[in-house]
């Protein structure tokens, strides 16, 4: 910036980054665009997967689009935009994070020519704006009821394409199952389906519990493997001798007095468990760490333990079983205990578990996951969570949408009408936006190894047929347009509604950004206080930048 004299006005700290109109516009454009390309591939049931390192050397497979963007650490903050856009889709939704990613990169690449072409980024915005409106508007048309048969379909569409080997019809019904359990009052509550994984066996091999499953066993080998007509006790405390606060010292010179030290310890635990037995407990699950002397009296009095459980675990167990969590083991009373009518320990694999069922609060599941490594349970895991939402949002909602593409070229079509409608230079944004919705079978295709053009043209075709023609999607079998409402291939409104809007709505903020200032990091100070002395790496003289 030059005032009178043209003399240089330094407003900004010297260092500071500045990007402004096109470029500035541009960069964050091609940002956005990166991370949509780092998960393209792994759209749609023919998708890839990713193999994810980290600094630790930790391996992660998985062709979920949120996972692997929570696992890469993206830098640019225009690219972090869009990573808020698949976490947003996730939390609502739980599924389509990937579509919602590459739409939002689409329409900033279709916005791209338009910038070019001078057309301001308020007009696009206003546009998009009302082309998303429009598309919500469309896709509530084209959605159907849902009931039992569809919501099966659902959970399938939801597993394929994951890696869980094959078994999504077996898996659909476990998660039908589950979700139709904790379905209250109108809503599912995803919390109350707990999931276990233990390494051995198949995936087939994965079952569901009504009840708690905890990945603990007895804490003592004399305790009673199962307990019927249970009565839990849901410890926050240690069954421990309390240490104290500050670091402190007891010397004993006299030995009498170590055998009455050593007598009042045994007394203390003692007490503890007799309260515990005393408030009619027979099931004593605890937090945090139980002593080897408790463990005796425990097992002598019948009483089943489980030590270190993790919060989580308590909390899903007070919930399930109607007992609260006890603070204080001196003030337990009757009322403070969980019921359940079994509580029993038995082998999952090579290790042991604890199932605890028959819980007063029926809205409680458990499912245990067997598979051949711990990134097949992983990614089984992934999917299954997946899947227990879609279905969730089917039931809750009542309404679905055909799947593969169809609803993407449906939105297409109509908008493209819908622009010329509107009229003025907004027309431009709208038939922009219009044209990015064919990312979604275009990539679809891709994936599978089918010839994209021919695809979206074979598509575009069947939805011309006005009415019948909307629910056709891509079979990646054939190549064809076939109906998929016949085909079972259907997904959730909410998931498309969803993935819509968020991406708009990132895809609007970013191009209203005209001026990016980027302030660089000071260099830290060395010993002495002065940033110009710092060593090799500390940004000072001699140092690396």
């Amino acid at each position: 910036m030059y005032g009178s004299g043209n003399q240089p006005i330094i407003v900004l700290k010297e260092g500071t980054e500045r990007s402004k109109d096109k470029e500035a516009q541009f960069n964050n454009i091609a940002a956005a665009k990166a991370v949509a390309d780092s998960i393209r591939s792994t759209l749609g049931p023919k998708g890839m997967d990713k193999m994810l390192v980290d600094t630790i050397g930790e391996v992660l497979i998985t062709n979920d689009g949120v996972t692997i963007l929570k696992e890469i650490d993206v830098q640019h903050p225009a690219a972090k935009m869009v990573v808020e856009v698949a976490k947003t889709q996730d939390d609502e939704c739980g599924d389509g994070t990937t579509s919602a990613v590459v739409i939002a990169g689409e329409l900033l690449k279709q916005s791209e020519s338009l910038i070019d072409s001078n057309v301001h980024p308020t007009v696009i915005t206003n546009g998009f704006k009302l082309a998303s409106a429009k598309a919500v508007e469309i896709l509530k048309e084209m959605s159907v009821k849902s009931d039992d048969k569809v919501m099966k379909k659902v959970a399938i569409t939801a597993l394929t394409g994951k890696s869980v080997g094959g078994e999504d019809e077996y898996l659909a019904d476990l998660v039908i199952k589950a979700t139709k359990t904790i379905f209250d009052e109108g809503k599912v509550n995803v919390d109350n389906i707990k999931i276990e994984k233990k390494v051995g066996g198949v995936i087939k091999d994965t079952y569901m519990i009504e009840g708690i499953v905890i990945d603990k066993q007895r804490v003592h080998p004399r305790m009673p493997k199962k307990i019927e007509n249970a009565k839990i006790a849901l410890l926050a405390v240690p069954m421990e001798i309390k240490k104290t606060e500050v670091d402190a010292q007891i010397s004993i010179r006299d030995p009498a007095s170590m055998a009455a030290f050593l007598a009042e310890e045994e007394a203390t635990l003692k007490t503890m468990v007799d309260k515990v037995k005393a408030a009619g407990a027979n099931v004593v699950l605890c937090q945090k760490g139980v002593d080897d002397l408790a463990q005796h009296y425990m097992a002598k009095q019948g009483i089943f333990g489980c030590r270190r459980l993790k919060q989580t675990d308590l909390e899903a167990l007070a919930k399930a079983t109607g007992g609260k969590i006890i603070g204080n083991i001196a003030e337990i009373t009757a009322s403070d205990l969980g019921k359940a009518k079994l509580v029993e320990e038995k082998a999952v694999g090579a290790e042991d578990m604890t199932f605890i069922t028959g819980c007063s609060n029926p809205k409680a599941v458990s499912i245990v996951i067997r598979g051949g490594t711990e990134h097949v349970m992983d990614e089984v895991e992934r999917s299954i969570h997946d899947a227990i939402r879609v279905v969730g949002l089917a039931m809750e909602d009542g309404k679905v949408v055909a799947g593969a593409g169809a609803p993407e070229i449906e939105l297409a079509l109509r908008l493209a009408e819908y622009a010329s409608t509107v009229g003025g230079r907004e027309q431009l944004a709208i038939e922009a936006f219009a044209k990015a919705m064919e990312i979604i079978p275009w990539t679809i295709s891709e994936n599978a190894g089918i010839d994209s053009i021919d695809s979206i043209i074979k598509l575009k075709s069947a939805h011309e047929k006005k009415g019948e023609g909307r629910n056709y999607g891509l079979d990646l079998e054939s190549g064809e347009a076939v109906d998929m409402l016949k085909k079972n291939v259907v997904e959730p409104l909410r998931v498309k509604t969803q993935a819509i809007t968020s991406a708009t709505e990132v895809a609007n903020m970013i191009l209203r950004i005209d001026d990016v200032i980027a302030s660089r990091r000071a260099a830290p100070m060395n010993p002495m206080g002065d940033p110009n002395m710092g060593g090799p790496g500390m940004g000072g003289v001699g140092g690396m930048m």
